[in-house]
């Protein structure tokens, strides 16, 4: 044990909730903060692209792709277009996140172990951060752990979102690139589920049009494709002179099962698999930017990197009942997100879904909801919380 480097704080796991924490640490002087990174891979290029709203003007502006100050929200009822100040939506790509992390990584004089982290035996002092065969890699005062996890208690509702996402290049003018589709419904309804399509515009010839479903399970291959391809169509683009760059595919936990933060004294979790996932849409990475700048702060005053929780718990319940409404069948999944939109100002919808809307606010979001469904969705999550608990 002798042997095995000490360090300050360890990040197992090298994807986008540590790559944002390692560039919230490089932007502070954490002078004798000792930092290391244990993950088979070194992230570099464009593997994930995350969308979000904010404030402009943050520290990742620098490294955006695109920004919108409105967003489209189409039924077949016709187009909403909502305009978003105080917020902004923007894209971000991973290159540059990537990129940002890897100088940060340079600036900290980081240790890198190019390893998959296996177990991680924490005993109230220090953590022994081991690989996969059982050796000490590293340890370390702090871990913070971003490799995925289930909840800690299985979810009463237990869906995901899940898409495919096609980057399309065109050779002449074919994209608005002031126009961005947040949410467009007239794509086909899943028989249980909530089913969209989106585009976001970097330029007028290149832009990501993706499909996306709330829904139990994933779909094959092949159906996302034909779902794409239906959804170009009804956009009108002709994917005859159109490339496909890249293809992009995810599937993400929406879920009232309750994720583990802090599984251990010394061990902290991070996006995911920390609950910064909101159930009721599975949007993670503003999140991810709150929790990475938290721990920063914390490490720089000298405290343990503890983040607050993602969302209020009133939040959580709120996204639980909401969930149980659409997976029951108690509410039409199109009308319930086009209600919230049409009785709600967009950056209150925006503020809610972040998790940063007062008591106030939520108790006029839970009013602009249908009442007697989301009424019997409440009783039944209470009936459902209370046989948890006695079983």
């Amino acid at each position: 044990m002798s042997s095995v480097v000490d360090v300050d704080l360890a990040l197992v796991g090298g994807g986008g909730a540590a790559s944002l924490v390692l560039a919230a640490l490089g932007r502070r002087p954490l002078p004798g903060v000792r930092v290391a990174i244990i993950d088979p891979v070194r992230k570099r290029g464009q593997d994930r692209t995350w969308a979000f709203w904010g404030t402009p003007g943050s520290v990742l502006d620098p490294l955006l792709s695109a920004g919108w100050d409105a967003v489209d929200v189409i039924t077949a009822a016709g187009r909403r277009v909502l305009p978003l100040a105080p917020l902004r939506y923007a894209m971000l790509r991973s290159a540059p996140l990537y990129e940002l992390a890897g100088r940060a990584e340079e600036h900290l004089g980081a240790l890198r172990i190019t390893a998959p982290a296996g177990d991680l035996r924490d005993d109230g002092h220090r953590v022994v951060v081991a690989g996969t065969d059982g050796v000490p890699l590293v340890r370390a005062a702090w871990v913070l752990d971003s490799r995925p996890r289930p909840p800690r208690r299985p979810g009463r509702t237990n869906w995901l979102q899940h898409f495919r996402g096609w980057w399309l290049e065109a050779d002449r003018p074919v994209f608005d690139p002031d126009r961005a589709v947040l949410m467009d419904f007239r794509t086909p309804q899943p028989a249980q589920g909530v089913s969209f399509g989106y585009v976001l515009p970097v330029s007028d010839r290149f832009a990501l049009v993706e499909y996306t479903e709330f829904s139990p399970s994933v779909l094959t291959g092949e159906a996302y494709d034909a779902a794409l391809r239906d959804y170009a169509a009804l956009l009108g683009l002709d994917l005859t002179t159109l490339r496909v760059r890249e293809v992009e595919d995810g599937v993400i936990p929406m879920t009232d099962g309750v994720f583990d933060a802090r599984p251990s004294p010394r061990v902290v979790r991070l996006g995911t698999a920390g609950g910064a996932t909101r159930p009721s849409t599975g949007f993670t990475f503003s999140a991810m930017v709150r929790q990475a700048e938290q721990i920063a702060r914390e490490v720089g005053a000298g405290r343990p990197p503890l983040p607050e929780p993602p969302y209020p718990a009133r939040h959580r319940w709120m996204d639980a009942v909401q969930l149980r409404a659409l997976d029951r069948g108690l509410v039409d999944g199109v009308a319930f997100f086009d209600r919230l939109f049409d009785r709600n100002p967009p950056e209150r919808v925006l503020r809610f879904l972040d998790g940063a809307t007062s008591w106030r606010e939520d108790l006029v979001m839970m009013g602009s909801s249908p009442l007697l469904p989301m009424t019997r969705a409440a009783a039944g999550d209470a009936v459902s919380r209370l046989h948890q608990r006695l079983h």
